[in-house]
């Protein structure tokens, strides 16, 4: 069976640098440890982080989806998550990947695998 990860192009390389150095620059270590960046049809990035609650509050990616929204993006392209921490490229929690797949089942998704981030279609 092939594999459906796919290397990543530049244009994945930028946006988790993006989300990267939004999570550097804004996490807290406490209420907001991840950042997630979206690139739209247009090849514009927005940025969210995840507001930590346990009753479950907004996931980064979920943040990112609904501010690239408010900007007038329609088709998000690629989605990534980054830890704080130097953690890392993150998978989306069962939660966002079922919004994903429900709502955006064409888009790339970052995520990490043994060899390094490569991308898979959310749905």
């Amino acid at each position: 069976m092939p594999d459906p990860a796919e290397a990543l192009q530049p244009a994945d390389e930028e946006l988790a640098a993006a989300a990267r150095r939004t999570i550097d620059a804004q996490g807290d270590h406490d209420v907001h440890t991840v950042a997630a960046a979206v690139r739209d049809e247009h090849g514009a990035i927005h940025v969210g982080v995840n507001l930590y609650h346990f009753t479950g509050g907004p996931c980064a990616e979920l943040v990112a989806l609904a501010t690239a929204r408010t900007a007038g993006a329609r088709a998000p392209q690629a989605i990534v998550a980054v830890g704080d921490d130097g953690r890392g490229v993150l998978a989306p929690c069962g939660r966002d990947r079922q919004v994903l797949a429900d709502h955006h089942p064409d888009v790339r998704v970052i995520i990490p695998t043994p060899d390094g981030p490569r991308a898979v279609r959310a749905g």
